[in-house]
């Protein structure tokens, strides 16, 4: 049990630190102070930090799927109700993952094969999602893949804006406001 506890207490300061300091300016042992724990007990349970950065894109990754996913189970059509639910599960997802979203696109490992699973991921799920709105939208565009990028860059940035650095915007303003985005996006009326 303590030793589980052990591992998550790893990879829960590595992913905060991730998003604090990157990927290249996190050091072991900033992880292992925050876990309170020495750098043979970080090496108990992980090789070194890109091992860790693995786990997390596996579990990201495995999630996020699952989130963009839920987009096709909304109504059609959906409402801006709808729309700002879906909004919320992807914020909570960023709660716990968006450490790694931004980690990954601005300080990753210089690994190319780590490099390139991101860019693969990111261009799945931009497609993914990107091609749901499609199905959705009035006027159908000609690139899933462009329209679901900037729809995620929309999500992420405002959560990175709210939620990491703490502006003062509220949740439900911001929600309501890409909800608002979102349902333009599709040609819909706005709000319903």
């Amino acid at each position: 049990m303590r030793a589980a506890q052990t591992r998550d207490a790893i990879i829960e300061a590595s992913r905060k630190l991730f998003l604090e300091r990157g990927f290249a300016g996190t050091r072991i042992n900033n992880i292992t102070d925050a876990c309170g724990i020495s750098r043979a007990g970080f090496y108990t349970y992980f090789k070194d930090k890109q091992e860790v950065f693995s786990l997390i894109g596996e579990a990201t990754y495995r999630e996020i799927i699952e989130v963009v996913n839920r987009w096709d189970e909304l109504p059609t059509p959906c409402s801006i109700a709808d729309v700002e639910g879906w909004i919320r599960e992807y914020f909570a997802f960023m709660d716990r993952h968006g450490a790694f979203i931004f980690s990954s696109t601005q300080s990753a490992p210089s690994d190319p094969r780590i490099r390139a699973n991101s860019e693969r991921m990111q261009m799945r799920v931009g497609w993914m999602l990107g091609s749901g709105l499609r199905t959705r939208q009035a006027s159908p565009t000609d690139a899933p893949d462009a329209l679901g990028l900037t729809t995620l860059a929309m999500l992420d940035r405002s959560w990175f804006y709210a939620h990491a650095q703490g502006l003062p915007v509220e949740d439900a303003d911001l929600i309501r406001a890409i909800a608002v985005a979102i349902m333009g996006i599709l040609g819909g009326p706005a709000a319903q």
